[in-house]
């Protein structure tokens, strides 16, 4: 019966981890987008923050210059389909939304108008 010998292995095991290549750390830290189901938790129109929840928890979004404006036509407890842009260090920023559930004049932002 054929041992194997460890330092075989070893090398074996590292040409085949040599095969896939690890992507830089710059790919994890770039932005990314979300999608969203949620409800409107709290709305703060001086800030431009909206209160959602996702993955088991609170938290805020923040609303781009062209979508603050219309923040006040959306209904606490409405439910938001979301799509955000994912950032390091800040709140997840707003791309569009579509009001599934709930009375607004502003059922749709697509990034720069309501509809």
């Amino acid at each position: 019966m054929a041992r194997w010998n460890p330092m075989v292995l070893c090398a074996g095991l590292l040409g085949v981890i040599a095969l896939f290549p690890i992507p830089p750390l710059s790919t994890a830290q770039e932005k990314q987008d979300k999608s969203l189901y949620s409800p409107i938790i709290a709305i703060n129109v001086e800030k431009g923050l909206i209160l959602v929840s996702g993955d088991g928890k609170v938290f805020p979004v923040e609303a781009p210059e062209a979508a603050k404006p219309h923040l006040d036509k959306l209904p606490v407890s409405g439910m938001l389909d979301l799509v955000v842009e994912l950032r390091p260090d800040a709140p997840p920023l707003i791309k569009r939304w579509k009001l599934m559930a709930g009375e607004s004049t502003c059922k749709i932002f697509d990034g720069k108008v309501c509809k």
